[in-house]
């Protein structure tokens, strides 16, 4: 059988081995060294400039993915930034108006002031994508599904009316994982991951990744990692490896609690609504049922309160962590208003949608009785409060 014949779970194990030597190790070392010997026959020099785990970890990436290549970066913000510092003063990104708070400041804060312009509009309405044959934009940017929100993007409609105009397409796919979700396969020209959140799965590192099949793409991710110091740790590409060995196991036992969570969460007192990807409600239900494998393990809900009271319900939860980050075995919770969305300004975030009494649920592996059980106490400490 071929390796892109293989199952995903199948090439998750297997795709990161190698370099065990003479050693026969079914695990393959950490290569804690800044430099090796000139004229190696791996080709190696110098770890900013490669490292045997980033090669497994990029092996690994690009099997999930389906894709030729793949680079790993130090953590997400740094792979987007790897992509970003390939524009020029006057190129115009096309971005998703609902992007992680991290990818709004990068662009207001630091690339704007290099002559990189920002056009927000909300691409899971159709309307909005004949804008991009207007713009023609250097690079269109989406997250599917959104953080915080969970919308969900037509991938394939949106990368055919981009491919038109020559408009490559990248896909925040952190949120879904390669198992989930497979945008180059629906027409993307670039994926990118926080691989610190599911694809690692244990928040105990930081990684990012870029993957694409276009080797122009690729030249210029290596060039980025080396000439911006971009590169992970040995240790880091380690455990992200590690941990993709099991994302298949950990994506269904995610989504399958989420999906249940959320079901049982809609409806209840003091809740404006819940936004999970398949759940009946969802507004592009259909759309994540055809793009998306499940629903991942994130719920997002509005809690009719201010941002106190939100946070008071955050706060007396006790298997889900009041914490940034996701994607771990762990539950976690979220508040993006004064958390992962806080440095994006207040009208913008409440524009697209973000309040005061926005959570958001990072479902981990535990019993799902046991966290709903956790959240009922906590909301129930809300009803009560407002009673």
């Amino acid at each position: 059988m071929k390796d892109d014949e293989q199952g995903f779970s199948t090439r998750a194990v297997h795709a990161g081995r190698g370099f065990s030597e003479n050693t026969g190790a079914v695990m393959p070392p950490v290569f804690l060294t800044s430099t090796f010997e000139a004229g190696n026959p791996e080709g190696f020099d110098y770890t900013r400039s490669g490292n045997p785990n980033f090669r497994l970890l990029d092996r690994t990436l690009a099997a999930l993915e389906g894709a030729a290549h793949a680079t790993c970066f130090a953590s997400g913000v740094s792979a987007i930034t790897a992509v970003v510092s390939t524009l020029k003063i006057g190129d115009v990104v096309f971005a998703e108006e609902n992007v992680y708070g991290c990818t709004y400041r990068l662009f207001d804060k630091v690339f704007a002031k290099f002559g990189v312009r920002v056009i927000y509009a909300d691409l899971s309405d159709p309307a909005n994508w004949a804008k991009i044959a207007e713009v023609r934009p250097a690079l269109v940017w989406l997250e599917s599904p959104t953080n915080p929100l969970l919308k969900v993007v037509d991938i394939a409609g949106i990368s055919a009316v981009a491919a038109a105009v020559q408009s490559p397409v990248l896909v925040d796919g952190t949120f879904a994982t390669p198992y989930l979700q497979q945008p180059l396969a629906l027409g993307a020209t670039l994926c990118l991951h926080s691989t610190t959140k599911y694809i690692n799965g244990h928040s105990d590192c930081l990684s990012g990744a870029v993957i694409t099949n276009d080797a122009a793409w690729q030249a210029k991710m290596i060039f980025a990692q080396k000439a911006l110091g971009l590169q992970p740790s040995p240790f880091d590409a380690w455990l992200t490896a590690r941990g993709a060995r099991t994302l298949a196991l950990r994506m269904e036992q995610h989504s399958r609690t989420a999906l249940a969570l959320a079901g049982w969460i809609e409806g209840r007192p003091g809740v404006r609504f819940v936004r999970y990807p398949f759940l009946a409600s969802h507004p592009q239900v259909e759309l994540a049922k055809r793009q998306m494998r499940a629903g991942s393990g994130l719920i997002v809900l509005e809690l009719d309160c201010d941002a106190d009271a939100a946070l008071a319900v955050c706060r007396r939860l006790k298997l889900f962590t009041l914490a940034e980050s996701l994607g771990g075995v762990e539950s976690l919770v979220c508040h993006p208003a004064t958390m992962t969305h806080a440095s994006v300004p207040r009208a913008v975030r409440e524009q697209v949608g973000i309040g005061d009494g926005l959570i958001r649920l990072s479902v981990g592996i535990e019993d799902a009785e046991d966290l709903q059980a956790d959240l009922a106490e906590a909301l129930n400490g809300l009803t009560s409060r407002k009673g």
